[in-house]
């Protein structure tokens, strides 16, 4: 048996921006955009991993969700501590000279971590954080 790692989930609460950072900027295909009821699903992922997806969905709209938890989401997201994701590269520098140059917000500039690994931190449209390895 195996198990692979299918699809994620992050909020995303201006889907314009979120395409543009996804899409644009980190260079993920679009797999699909779906809207409905005023609102966009979309899920977008590496050209070279066809099986792996992130689920740009919008924020807290589970309808198990009280109003005190929307508004606490809402007030995370502000914060950007509600959500992110780490990914990897083979060319961390060049991809942080690459976003560095088209304005995202930069959370840390490539680091060697005591903890063995080199990376960088951004936050995407909606907060989320977004941390980028090198790998090899």
């Amino acid at each position: 048996m195996t198990l692979t790692i299918h699809q994620t989930y992050l909020p995303q609460d201006d889907p314009d921006a979120a395409l543009a950072f996804y899409r644009d900027a980190l260079g993920f295909e679009v797999r699909s955009d779906v809207g409905y009821d005023g609102l966009r699903w979309i899920v977008v992922g590496p050209v070279e991993q066809p099986g792996t997806s992130i689920v740009l969905t919008p924020p807290a709209v589970d309808p198990g969700i009280t109003d005190d938890e929307r508004r606490v989401i809402t007030e995370m997201m502000a914060k950007g501590t509600y959500a992110g994701i780490n990914l990897a590269t083979d060319d961390l520098d060049g991809l942080f000279a690459k976003l560095q140059a088209q304005e995202i917000d930069v959370v840390q500039e490539p680091t060697d971590q005591p903890y063995g690994v080199r990376d960088c931190a951004f936050r995407d449209p909606a907060g989320n954080l977004i941390r980028i390895q090198q790998t090899g």
